[in-house]
C-alpha cells in the first residue's frame, strides 16, 4: 500500500488516500481534493461529488439564509437544508 496525506496549515490531516502498490495514483483527483479543501476552509461551503473548479457549491447549514445572501448574493434552495450557489472566489 502507498498513501497520500494532505496536512493543513493547522497541522491536522485533511485527506488520506490509500492505493494498492499495483495501482497508480490519480494526481488530478489529488489536486481536485486540495482545491476543495482550500475553498471550503476559506468560505463556509461544501463541494459535491465530482465537483470541479468553477462548479456550483453547497452552502453549509451553519450559514443562515440572511448571512448567505450577504456572503454569496443569490442562491438556489433545492431543499430547506440544501442550498447551492456559484463558487466564491
Amino acid at each position: 500500500m502507498r498513501s497520500v496525506y494532505v496536512i493543513g496549515p493547522d497541522k491536522k490531516i485533511k485527506l488520506i488516500l490509500t492505493y494498492p502498490m499495483t495501482t497508480g495514483r490519480n494526481f488530478n483527483e489529488i489536486l481536485r481534493a486540495i482545491d476543495s479543501i482550500q475553498l471550503t476552509a476559506k468560505h463556509q461551503v461544501a463541494t459535491p461529488a465530482n465537483w470541479q473548479q468553477g462548479d456550483d457549491v453547497i452552502i453549509t447549514a451553519a450559514v443562515s439564509n440572511e448571512d448567505a445572501i450577504t456572503r454569496f448574493g443569490s442562491f438556489d434552495t433545492v431543499l430547506p437544508y440544501l442550498r447551492k450557489t456559484k463558487q466564491p472566489s
